[in-house]
């Protein structure tokens, strides 16, 4: 990862395909673009790699979250269970719709922990959320099973693990939805943009009325359609689209790659006693866009990742401090700051993790570091990297 890592004539053609006919926007315009359709074609092709039957695209990822909470029903006051390690977009989607983030504890996995999940289900409850963190998958099996059991929706945010799968099916393919970000560090990059995929004809349905404005799009007039209800702008230009056709096209390419180059790191990392791996479910495979590890302790995590810097290894993140993707820094979150009012009982909520203490997460995240892996590297490369990651965390122990 990323994808623009190997952008190349694909991606110039269908980017000059739209250019030539001159139409950006996905609807209308039918005579003028000469056939094209890249956001048409771009969810058929999704469909087709994510075995789903309906694809919808959108701006970004975080317009995928929100439209896959808002076609699950869920809204004000109602609480959707997700992590204490993901990106700051999704809470802000679950806050968007008026609904009430409810953070658990993470395990080995880093992502959900079952029991945790389990002890926060109230009758509020509407949603579990898991997030498949750094190409990595949730128990989705045993979550699964905990919304059967509760009456609750599974929402997948894959926005991190395209072309990663569980038992078999494509991740974000498991629950009643899934989600995708195409933002311009992912797999598969658009530049800005998203998906959500399901196989609920309803969902798919509301999903592309709600993302442009609730136009249900029938007939050929765009000025003459109907809203059978209220929805937002969140649509992906042709230009964007057109990036992303070409990029899906080489998704199975891109995770070969990848999972060669963790392969070798891993490999190399398997030397160090100390150091233990991100647990991956049973029946898992992810997408290895990034290698996942555990140190024995904070103080020897913080000592390997300066070692790492010193030996010129980039891109390793030590998510502890980090103030997108973990819940120690994410003040604004706990301090509930927002330029409208709040509904109170959402303010309540949040004024609660202040508070609030993750011990379990804390012990997860403080000893992982986390290291993408990157498309463009050669196989030298590759092995130059690994040696080097050795000697440096080696050093610290």
């Amino acid at each position: 990862m990323p994808g623009f890592e190997l952008f190349g004539s694909a991606e110039q053609k269908e980017v000059h395909d739209v250019l030539d006919s001159g139409i950006l926007m996905r609807y209308g315009f039918d005579a003028m673009r000469n056939g094209h359709w890249k956001a048409k074609e771009l969810e058929t092709e999704l469909q087709k790699q994510m075995q789903v039957k309906h694809a919808q695209l959108v701006s970004s990822g975080t317009a995928a979250v929100s439209v896959a909470l808002a076609i699950a029903g869920v809204g004000a006051g109602d609480e959707v269970i997700l992590p204490t390690f993901t990106f700051v977009a999704s809470f802000e989607a679950v806050l968007m719709l008026g609904a009430i983030p409810i953070l658990v504890d993470i395990d080995d996995t880093l992502t959900l922990d079952i029991e945790a999940v389990k002890n926060a289900i109230t009758t509020k409850t509407k949603a579990i959320m898991p997030v498949h963190m750094c190409g990595g998958m949730a128990r989705l099996k045993e979550l699964k099973q905990i919304c059967e059991t509760y009456g609750l929706k599974l929402i997948e945010d894959a926005c991190q693990a395209i072309g990663g799968s569980y038992e078999g099916k494509p991740l974000g393919s498991y629950g009643d939805v899934g989600c995708f970000s195409f933002d311009f560090v992912k797999t598969i990059t658009t530049g800005e943009g998203g998906a959500v995929i399901t196989n609920n004809d309803d969902y798919a349905t509301w999903a592309d009325h709600y993302s442009d404005h609730g136009h249900d799009h029938q007939g050929s007039d765009r000025g003459a359609e109907t809203h059978p209800f209220l929805g937002y702008n969140f649509r992906i230009s042709e230009l964007h689209a057109a990036v992303g056709l070409a990029q899906v096209r080489r998704l199975n390419d891109f995770i070969a790659i990848q999972k060669k180059h963790y392969t070798i790191l891993k490999e190399a990392l398997n030397s160090i006693p100390e150091l233990t791996f991100r647990t991956i479910p049973e029946a898992g495979e992810e997408n290895y866009s990034f290698i996942n590890f555990f140190l024995p302790d904070l103080e020897i995590t913080n000592s390997a990742m300066s070692a790492l810097k010193t030996a010129g290894i980039d891109g390793c993140f030590h998510y502890y401090n980090n103030n997108w993707h973990y819940v120690r820094e994410w003040n604004h979150l706990k301090e509930a700051k927002t330029l409208f009012p709040m509904p109170s009982q959402t303010k309540e909520a949040l004024r609660a993790l202040e508070t609030k203490t993750f011990e379990q997460s804390d012990y997860f995240i403080a000893r992982n570091i986390s290291c993408l892996i990157k498309l463009s590297w050669t196989e030298d490369e590759v092995k130059l990297r690994a040696s080097k990651m050795v000697e440096a965390i080696k050093s610290v122990l």
